[in-house]
């Protein structure tokens, strides 16, 4: 009777969590949200690249792309890429974390286990990446609990929608239940691109950067988990257990690593022969995906989150209107000899270059009118095509007399015919979003007026009307669209 009872108890409870599947926000209670499925549109994925559910995983961050992307075993026993997700928000600058409160997201090689998994997270669902690791309290860096995480809010953490963060919950507890003892999150500042190591190839991190690049290189090349461990203060890959000696068997990885290590040391050698100037990229405070910043900088300074909810607010959304700045080193280090914070950097050279453009699309539309017509006029072509046409008999001084005549005449009025067009197009580009729009007009309407102020045949002259005149107002409208953005603001929190 007991047993009975006990199994009509259980049987109730079930259907009361089955009645309760859903909240009012449309999502699975805090309860149990862990158990929500994987997306429909990843398991197409899935299917169409032939991976199975509980296949392993690997992660992969990228702060100043802000993406993060899913990595899947497939059926050859390699990783290949299964879904790349925007990040919805990271925060501070490029670099390691290197102490407790300074909102630095982690660099570096990371693990966690089933037991890092939070399905009663504040922040939706999330999993601790495992920071500090080995690496990190060998050289003192302090801080804890950063994580992957939905509801768009960051102080050290990986950022994502709510929706998101399900699904890659999802995937990790797949992984986990199909036998995958620990998840490898690998965390850079940006891709390992030749582009991106000369640009930033005098920034004090650069040492570790290129020891974080020997990681991605030998995942790159051989599509496969590498085996991490420290030496001497810096991560070592495929060792044996001491973590200084490389591993037996290796010298095949280790030889394509070196062969790509070659060629990208030629591309950034290039790069910087070709006059790249070393950059410092600096940010207010970390960034979000252009796909969520574009959306919310739409809604006219409104800090509403773009998809899932969000209800501790984006963090520093105010932040957000600040464009990532990448400063010549000079200059970076030119500000903070006076004091400034990366912060106050990034708003002052944001501010100067929105006043520079603001004045560089004034200037044009003055000037364009006069500088154009006089350089165009050629007075000795009239004189040319009247001489090859006029009759043997008429003496030579006396064409030139009549050829002098027409352009005097015929060049103010034309030049004032060209102008009025100008100045149409000027009015009609008051507003900074018409420009963007490219609301003016490039047919051959414009050309008319200044082709009606062509003498006739009968004169035998011809004034050149100037070219690309009106091709220059779409140029006009490009200078104008980054002071969209740097200019936009959202309301602080």
């Amino acid at each position: 009777m007991m047993i009975r009872r006990l199994t009509l108890m259980a049987a109730a409870s079930l259907a009361v969590l089955g009645l309760a599947g859903c909240n009012d926000e449309g999502a699975l209670p805090r309860n149990s949200r862990h158990y929500v499925p994987i997306s429909l549109e990843t398991q197409q994925a899935l299917r169409e690249k032939g991976m199975r559910t509980h296949a392993p995983i690997l992660i992969r961050t990228f702060k100043k792309e802000s993406e993060l992307e899913v990595w899947k075993q497939d059926s050859s026993g390699k990783m290949a890429l299964l879904k790349s997700y925007p990040m919805c928000r990271w925060s501070g600058q490029l670099g390691p974390k290197i102490r407790e409160g300074d909102r630095q997201v982690p660099e570096g090689f990371y693990a966690f286990s089933a037991n890092a998994m939070n399905p009663r997270s504040a922040f939706y669902l999330s999993f601790n990446v495992g920071y500090p690791n080995q690496l990190d309290r060998s050289l003192g860096r302090t801080g804890a609990h950063i994580m992957v995480h939905g509801d768009c809010s960051s102080m050290g953490c990986f950022a994502m929608t709510d929706t998101q963060a399900a699904d890659i919950y999802a995937l990790t507890r797949e992984a986990f239940a199909g036998g995958q003892q620990t998840v490898q999150l690998q965390s850079f500042p940006f891709r390992m691109t030749p582009e991106n190591l000369a640009k930033y190839r005098n920034d004090p991190h650069i040492g570790f950067w290129k020891n974080l690049k020997t990681g991605n290189d030998i995942f790159e090349v051989t599509k496969r988990e590498p085996k991490v461990s420290v030496c001497r203060g810096r991560y070592a890959f495929d060792s044996n257990g001491d973590g200084c000696t490389p591993a037996a068997g290796s010298e095949d990885v280790r030889e394509l690593v070196a062969q790509k290590q070659r060629v990208d040391e030629i591309k950034i050698a290039e790069l910087s022969s070709k006059g790249m100037k070393p950059m410092k990229r600096i940010y207010r405070d970390g960034d979000m995906h252009p796909v969520f910043k574009e959306s919310i900088l739409a809604q006219n300074g409104g800090a509403a989150a773009p998809v899932g909810t969000t209800r501790n607010g984006i963090s520093r959304s105010d932040a957000l209107a600040y464009q990532p700045v990448d400063l010549p080193l000079d200059q970076y280090q030119a500000h903070r000899s006076k004091g400034r914070s990366h912060m106050q950097i990034a708003e002052l050279v944001n501010q100067e270059r929105a006043n520079a453009a603001i004045e560089a699309a004034k200037t044009p539309v003055k000037a364009e009118p006069a500088k154009a017509e006089p350089a165009k006029v050629e007075p000795a072509k009239p004189a040319t095509a009247i001489a090859s046409t006029a009759p043997k008999a008429t003496p030579a001084a006396t064409t030139t007399r009549t050829a002098a005549r027409p352009p005097a005449q015929s060049t103010p009025a034309a030049a004032q015919a060209s102008a009025e067009p100008a100045k149409v197009e000027a009015a009609k580009e008051d507003t900074m979003l018409q420009r963007v729009l490219g609301t003016v007009g490039l047919g051959g309407k414009k050309d008319e007026p200044a082709q009606a102020a062509k003498p006739d045949n009968k004169q035998q002259v011809t004034v050149p009307v100037p070219q690309r005149r009106q091709a220059d107002v779409p140029a006009q409208s490009d200078k104008l669209a980054p002071s969209l953005v740097t200019g936009s603001t959202v309301s602080p929190r």
